[in-house]
């Protein structure tokens, strides 16, 4: 018999370090991670199988398909924002066919143990593309059907592969004679800025918030690359690991839809300075904007929508913007440094 498994791609970023810890807490199944980078340290007792290697690789899923029964999949392998640009090929290998291949594998396994395997795939605010900031500051809080324009590799990626998930979860091989959809079962989050205590931030066009931090725990001098006006919504990476979790648990009939916005604070980079210099007063943080990455982030919504997560599935952060540097990121990247 194949052993019952919960599979995690990109185990070793921001996102996964915190979810292995909780997954092992809460008494999961057992856990079997896929990433180019090993584990840290303190997280490989907690796996019970690391496989070093890329998603992209058949043979590897292959061998996973051949001694394991996987359950659920949390699919958080991607090359992020920044590093899509500069190479979008790269980035559309990685983040469109590399989970084009984790859905058939998902499509694979549910019907050789004839359930559906859950797919948690964390989309991004990057699915997004506002015109200009005049729409920006005059929409509000944008639901998950409005301004789906991206403009960037990344953010056309994420919404390519949310409607991929749709098509296996209700429409895959909708001409053959027998019904081959509901073998997947996909749920996504388009999570807002993500910003961590316990990882360094990895290239996200979010994460001048984070690296603002980082710096001032540091010592170190901090160009911030937006204008102190720029406001995108945020959450701590504890909730963003709880919204996951909720929503992996989430009876399948109480789910409206496929993907879902969530979100805690929508601070402007002026006022998450603030709150960095209330921790660290001897903070040296300057704003120079970077014209390129500004007019990327000027794209995303100011705020979210995430009515219909609170409502299917009980979003409920723990943490709004005080708590989350007062209680979170200040003392533990402080202590970390």
């Amino acid at each position: 018999m194949r052993k019952p498994v919960i599979l995690i791609t990109g185990a070793s970023g921001e996102i996964g370090h915190g979810l292995i810890e909780r997954l092992a807490a809460d008494d999961h199944p057992s856990i079997i991670t896929i990433d180019l980078q090993p584990l840290a340290q303190g997280l490989r007792g907690l796996v019970d199988r690391e496989y070093l290697g890329s998603i992209l690789e058949i043979h590897l899923l292959e061998r996973i398909l051949a001694e394991f029964e996987v359950d659920m999949v949390f699919h958080l392998a991607a090359v992020l924002s920044t590093r899509a640009e500069f190479t979008p090929m790269a980035g559309h290998q990685v983040n469109v066919e590399g989970t084009l291949k984790l859905l058939d594998f998902a499509q694979s396994q549910g019907e050789s143990h004839g359930r559906p395997v859950v797919f948690l795939y964390p989309s991004s605010i990057a699915a997004y593309g506002l015109p200009d900031l005049d729409t920006k500051n005059r929409v509000g809080a944008v639901a998950e059907h409005e301004w789906n324009q991206p403009t960037t590799m990344y953010g056309c990626n994420k919404l390519y592969c949310e409607h991929l998930g749709r098509y296996y979860a209700g429409h895959y091989k909708q001409l053959a004679a027998e019904t081959l959809s509901g073998r997947v079962d996909f749920r996504s989050i388009r999570f807002p800025g993500l910003i961590s205590a316990d990882t360094v931030p990895s290239g996200g066009t979010s994460d001048y918030a984070p690296e603002m931090i980082h710096a001032a725990a540091q010592g170190s001098h901090y160009e911030c690359f937006v204008r102190p006006d720029t406001r995108i919504p945020f959450m701590a990476m504890p909730d963003a690991v709880d919204a996951l979790l909720r929503l992996a648990r989430a009876d399948r009939a109480t789910l409206s839809r496929s993907v879902y916005n969530i979100a805690a604070f929508n601070p402007s980079a002026g006022e998450i300075y603030e709150l960095v210099r209330k921790g660290f007063p001897a903070a040296e943080i300057a704003f120079e904007p970077d014209l390129k990455r500004q007019a990327i982030v000027d794209t995303w919504p100011a705020d979210v929508d995430d009515r219909a997560a609170r409502r299917d599935w009980g979003l409920d952060p723990r943490y709004d913007l005080e708590r989350a540097f007062s209680e979170y990121l200040i003392p533990s990247i402080r202590n970390r440094y």
